[in-house]
């Protein structure tokens, strides 16, 4: 259960585990590769400035990281108040099934109430049913929007 594990935010310690996580979670998810060198760059500069992200890790009992997630913050005009998106949640296969998705979500949940945040929001790939069950599962809805997107650059 839960109690097996302890959130805390992370440090530039476990910035080669979250890397690690990231591109797991990219292959999981939807099936792509990320290059190593740009995901280290990204989560590098949320480490360093947590006004560009900030991360949180959850640690076994052994001490072990077994799962991460990353928030960033959206001004909105409409409410005066920042949305806070939820990014990269990745759990370990072997930690699956014990609670540990309630746990980082309720914390990240009240640290956003503590900051005044207007609400929690995150998006999932269509395909991925389970991350979509345990968002549902955890009082997440599905919103009145599409993300749509426009490309800069090619990958």
């Amino acid at each position: 259960m839960p109690q097996e594990y302890s959130i805390r935010k992370a440090s530039h310690k476990d910035l080669h585990t979250i890397v690690s996580f990231t591109l797991q979670e990219a292959r999981e998810a939807e099936a792509a590769e990320k290059d190593a060198g740009v995901v280290r760059r990204g989560v590098l500069a949320g480490l360093d400035d947590p006004a560009v992200a900030s991360y949180w890790v959850a640690e076994s009992n052994d001490g072990e990281v077994v799962a991460s997630t990353s928030v960033v913050r959206e001004w909105s005009n409409w409410h005066a108040g920042y949305y806070w998106w939820v990014q990269s949640l990745y759990i370990v296969p072997g930690h699956r099934g014990r609670g540990l998705v309630e746990l980082l979500l309720d914390v990240l949940h009240r640290e956003a109430q503590a900051a005044g945040a207007l609400d929690l929001r995150l998006y999932a790939h269509t395909s991925n049913r389970r991350a979509i069950e345990a968002y549902r599962r955890c009082g997440f809805s599905t919103a009145p929007y599409t993300i749509m997107t426009r490309r800069l650059h090619s990958d």
